[in-house]
C-alpha cells in the first residue's frame, strides 16, 4: 500500500499595506479644505471652482488634478441643511410665537419662505464643505 505524503502548509497571515500612497494632489487639513469648499473654490488648491453648475461637482480640478467627482457626497449636504435650517427656524418660530400673538397662516407665510430661502441659500456651502471635509480625510470612490 502506497502512502501519499502529507503536505502542511504554514497558514498565510495577511496584513495589509500599512504605506499610505501620497496622492497626486495637494491634501490640506480639514479646516482648509472645508473652508475653500464653503466658498466654492477646489478644496485641494483653492484655485479653480468646486461647482460645474448650482449643485453639480465637477470631474477633476483643471489646476491640481484632485478627482472631485468621485467625491460622493450623497445625503448628507442636504441632511446637514436641513438640522441647520430646522435650528433656526423652529427658534425663530418659538421666539416670534411668544413676543406676539400671530395667526397660524401669517407664521406659515413667514417661515415658509424663509425656511426655503435658508435650504437654497446654504445647499451649496453645505455641498462644498462636506466634499473639502471627504477629500481631506481621503474618502475618495473608486469607482470610474
Amino acid at each position: 500500500m502506497d502512502t501519499v505524503p502529507q503536505i502542511i502548509a504554514e497558514p498565510v497571515v495577511w496584513q495589509p499595506d500599512r504605506v499610505a500612497k501620497k496622492p497626486k494632489w495637494p491634501v490640506p487639513a480639514a479646516g482648509v479644505a472645508m473652508w475653500r469648499g464653503i466658498r466654492g473654490l477646489c478644496p485641494a488648491c483653492g484655485k479653480s471652482k468646486l461647482f460645474h453648475g448650482y449643485l453639480r461637482v465637477v470631474d477633476s480640478c483643471p489646476e491640481c488634478e484632485a478627482p472631485l467627482g468621485r467625491i460622493r457626497a450623497d445625503d448628507a449636504p442636504p441632511y446637514f441643511t436641513i438640522f441647520i435650517v430646522a435650528h433656526v427656524v423652529v427658534g425663530g418660530m418659538v421666539m416670534l410665537n411668544r413676543a406676539t400673538d400671530l395667526s397660524d397662516l401669517t407664521q406659515a407665510l413667514i417661515w415658509l419662505p424663509v425656511s426655503a430661502a435658508l435650504v437654497l441659500g446654504l445647499m451649496r456651502p453645505v455641498k462644498g464643505a462636506t466634499v473639502g471635509l471627504m477629500l481631506s480625510l481621503g474618502l475618495i470612490s473608486n469607482d470610474a
